[in-house]
């Protein structure tokens, strides 16, 4: 069994990893936006901060109505992505054009409303990134003509995992049928969770490359499986999301199980594709600034208390002692009275305690019950804990 990725191995597993994410990791972000808003408490004069991923929680948030929000990332496939949902947010006619690039994705029309609506309106980097190739020689923008959310390293890896599933005659789809929450369990435990038994599937998930797809890290690779085998968290996280949730309610299994949203008027989206919220998100969008930069370099250069809001995603996972102090030293200098800091990470507990500075940590107070229910509550379900700290 894999464990500790020391040595060579290690530094070439590393190397690896970053390479993978030079690329488009994530077409959809898989932290649940509206357990986000919950624990954050955004108010008008809320000025955020948040790791930008796939962008959809960073425009989800503006259904909550921030003064503003800056969105970070060091990918700049992530960064193009961003700017491309907030121009098509402004400049797109419609929903039905909004919702058919982003929750369709999958239409020629798309390719038009592109050249006709959105690249006259984009900067030149992010146009040449959506007008240039990928590894494979696809244009970037026409995957939003084949299906957007089949791409980037977290698509190929649900892809990979239907091909493996039907490999062992598993439709994955089929769970999408479900009438009910137990008979989304019937299904899960008849059909998918014993998959996990085949001893392949217990050898390949516990390679640590494996799960690059899903954005995991070596070390956070580590976290996650803990003395266990990797199938066994994988299955109970799968077992979370088919059978927790009503499907009918939960996008991410959408995801998961058809490798995109559902076509139905009433299939489940993140908040900021749903027509209720479309003149919110239209009229908001400039209140975003999309920018390429570390998190802790960039607050480094703000002002002193001039933040209130901080979404880390699952970033800290991957940070040594001396990062996680170098960020949360910034964070604490440059945020408000009553500022809210959210982040997952990969295993249940905090990472946090014994590793950043008991001068610093002593400032903020963690919310331990509602970070447990946040937790619970998460539908994406891929994550061991999601933590909520407020300064004291």
């Amino acid at each position: 069994m894999v464990r500790k990725s020391a040595g060579m191995g290690g530094k070439l597993l590393d190397h690896a990893f970053a390479f993978a994410f030079r690329g488009l990791v994530y077409a959809q972000i898989w932290e649940d936006p509206e357990v986000d808003m919950e624990a954050l408490q955004i108010r008008p004069d809320s000025r955020m901060i948040a790791i930008a991923s796939g962008g959809c929680n960073v425009l989800s948030y503006l259904v909550a109505g921030p003064a503003a929000i800056t969105a970070v990332d060091l990918n700049t496939a992530h960064i193009a992505l961003n700017k491309l949902k907030l121009a098509s947010a402004r400049h797109l006619p419609d929903h039905a054009h909004f919702r058919r690039f982003f929750a369709e994705a999958d239409s020629k029309a798309n390719i038009r409303a592109y050249r006709e609506h959105l690249a006259p309106h984009l900067d030149d980097a992010t146009r040449r990134y959506w007008e240039g190739r990928d590894l494979m020689f696809r244009r970037r923008i026409g995957g939003f003509r084949s299906g957007i959310y089949k791409r980037g390293l977290l698509g190929g890896f649900i892809g990979a995992a239907h091909l493996l599933a039907r490999l062992y005659r598993i439709d994955l789809k089929a769970i999408l049928a479900a009438e009910s929450i137990e008979d989304q369990r019937r299904v899960f435990e008849e059909e998918l969770a014993p998959v996990f038994d085949r001893k392949f599937v217990r050898w390949l998930t516990d390679q640590p490359a494996s799960l690059f797809g899903l954005g995991i890290p070596p070390a956070q690779f580590e976290a996650l499986a803990g003395d266990q085998p990797m199938a066994e968290v994988l299955r109970r996280r799968l077992e979370k999301l088919a059978c927790d949730f009503e499907i009918n309610d939960n996008y991410f299994a959408w995801q998961a199980f058809s490798r995109g949203y559902g076509k139905g008027a009433d299939c489940p989206l993140p908040p900021y594709l749903k027509e209720a919220n479309w003149e919110k998100v239209r009229d908001r969008a400039q209140r975003v600034n999309v920018v390429h930069a570390n998190m802790t370099e960039h607050l480094r250069a703000q002002p002193d208390a001039s933040l209130d809001r901080y979404v880390l995603l699952d970033a800290q996972d991957w940070m040594t002692d001396a990062q996680l102090n170098d960020l949360w030293r910034e964070i604490t200098r440059t945020a408000r009275p009553g500022s809210r800091v959210l982040f997952r990470t990969a295993a249940e507990p905090s990472l946090l305690p014994g590793r950043v500075e008991d001068a610093l940590l002593s400032r903020w107070t963690y919310h331990e019950a509602p970070s447990a229910d946040f937790t619970r509550r998460d539908r994406s379900s891929i994550y061991g804990g999601v933590h909520l700290y407020e300064l004291a």
